[in-house]
């Protein structure tokens, strides 16, 4: 199926849609004062050792300290040789996997003080800071660089035996002593010169965080990841992708500037949208978005699904809603589960849903339907990037499934903890707001008037006001309208009014 990546880039903020079949399946958010931490390396500084969880605290120069498990610790690297008690003992380490058993305790590795080279492999979620890990990874296009593990892995997506036999030896001929490498989905079809090219490149890159860290004093940030322009380039661009389209003329010209440099056979897939209408709404994208924040979502059969997020997992329920059918019970049920697998895996991807994740279908009495609907439904996940495991359904009709949980969901991201409810709801930010009326506003500037008149609830105009004014002006220099904003205390949040003068 062909697949689309369009950007949408305005002052503030970055959104990313990947469409399969015209449909968005992936969307990705990036504000400039909220940028991704995920992939930036750091020397950081022990503060605390947690003996109880086998875990410490590390100074990485943010609000909140990173949280690094022992587990996440490469205990081979050289500079933890100095805090074990015979130095001699480095050399009996044995690391079965990243996730293996280590024969030391977090105190045996680690004491207060010291200072440790890390990665941040999650983004601070909540109230918790960012998690760190020692066994850093570096991706390319082609490839993924572990310094210090000797290791060959090869995505999953790609299916063919044939080509995953032909890429793994070319790898091994290429790979340098000490160092693992992951083929990525993207290196299918691709030549043993591509290969090395990325690999070069990555190495450079590497030699370059390891020349810092000795320069530097901790907390320091010593190598930063790309932006999320560059990495859906890098890491979005497959060969199912024909086009990636981009609304921003300026970024049209970083992208294409960035895959002359690195990706030239990517070079005729990248266009410039320059269409009257905004590009998510082009393409539809805006509903999709809208919709994939609301608890509950329809199926065309008239069943439905309802969402809900907690902090430790995400429960799904399926319902018939509307949909009687016209046959026996049995087969009702078992036609809206299969509906609702479809949409189930289509919303998770969608949301990024990550952390446990629990789905309760309709109970089916026999076995055979509770086969097929399992089946549907690890056929429909297999498509998802991110790494997932599903448990078998159950004899209640619930199946239990793990997903890599990297960054905050797509509900978090746009929203905040609802002041009229308590928290047991959610509301958009007033920013996510005032970018929402900057998209508005722009469209009504488009088709002329002389003034502007925006009302909003008091957080959203003082913001517009105020941190967001730039925004404004923006608006008013590019098509010579007067933008007024007004405050109403009598409006929700969420809603706002814009009038054209």
């Amino acid at each position: 199926m062909d697949s689309e990546i369009l950007i949408n880039v305005t002052r503030d903020e970055i959104r990313v849609g990947l469409l399969e079949g015209g449909q968005v399946v992936e969307f990705y958010v990036e504000r400039k004062r909220e940028a991704s931490l995920v992939g930036n390396i750091y020397k950081g500084k022990v503060v605390k050792i947690l003996p109880g969880m086998q875990s410490a605290f590390i100074d990485i120069g943010l609000e909140k300290a990173a949280f690094l498990y022992v587990t996440d610790i490469h205990a081979g690297l050289e500079e933890f040789a100095p805090f074990l008690e015979e130095e001699e003992k480095v050399n009996s380490i044995e690391i079965v996997s990243k996730k293996g058993k280590l024969d030391l305790t977090i105190e045996d590795l680690l004491q207060e003080g010291q200072e440790i080279l890390v990665q941040v492999s999650k983004d601070p979620l909540g109230s918790k800071g960012a998690r760190v890990t020692s066994y850093v990874t570096i991706p390319g296009r082609y490839l993924v660089l572990m310094p210090n593990v000797e290791h060959i892995g090869i995505s999953r997506r790609i299916s063919d035996d044939a080509e995953r036999t032909r890429l793994r030896t070319i790898v091994e001929n290429i790979k340098p002593k000490g160092y693992g490498l992951i083929i990525r989905t993207a290196s299918e079809g691709s030549h043993e010169a591509d290969l090395k090219k990325d690999l070069d490149f990555l190495l450079l890159l590497w030699e370059t965080v390891q020349k810092k860290k000795e320069r530097v004093s901790a907390p320091t940030l010593l190598y930063s990841d790309l932006d999320l322009v560059f990495r859906s380039v890098r890491d979005l661009m497959i060969q199912d992708v024909k086009r990636l389209i981009v609304d921003s003329a300026e970024e049209f010209e970083r992208i294409k500037d960035f895959v002359r440099t690195y990706f030239e056979k990517l070079l005729g897939k990248i266009e410039l949208y320059e269409g009257m209408e905004p590009i998510f709404d082009a393409f539809g994208i805006e509903l999709d978005i809208s919709r994939a924040l609301g608890r509950k979502v329809w199926l065309k059969s008239g069943g439905y699904i309802v969402i809900d997020q907690t902090e430790a997992m995400t429960v799904i329920d399926v319902n018939t809603g509307k949909f009687v059918g016209k046959e026996e019970l049995e087969d009702t049920i078992l036609k809206t589960n299969l509906e609702a697998v479809k949409e189930i895996a289509y919303q998770i991807r969608l949301r990024n849903l990550g952390g446990i994740i629990i789905v309760d279908f309709i109970d089916m009495e026999r076995h055979e339907n509770r086969e097929r609907v399992f089946n549907a439904f690890t056929d429909a996940m297999k498509k998802d990037r991110a790494k997932n495991t599903i448990s078998h359904i159950s004899e209640l009709g619930l199946i239990q499934m793990t997903r890599k949980r990297v960054r905050e969901s797509l509900g978090r991201t746009l929203c905040e903890s609802c002041p009229y409810c308590e928290g047991k709801g959610f509301v958009k930010s007033p920013r996510t707001l005032c970018y929402e009326i900057f998209r508005k506003v722009t469209r009504l500037a488009k088709h002329g008037g002389e003034r502007i008149i925006v009302t909003a609830h008091p957080s959203v105009a003082e913001l517009l006001s105020d941190e967001e004014r730039a925004g404004i002006e923006d608006i008013e220099n590019k098509y010579g309208v007067k933008v007024t904003i007004r405050e109403s205390r009598g409006l929700h949040q969420e809603n706002y009014e814009v009038t054209v003068l």
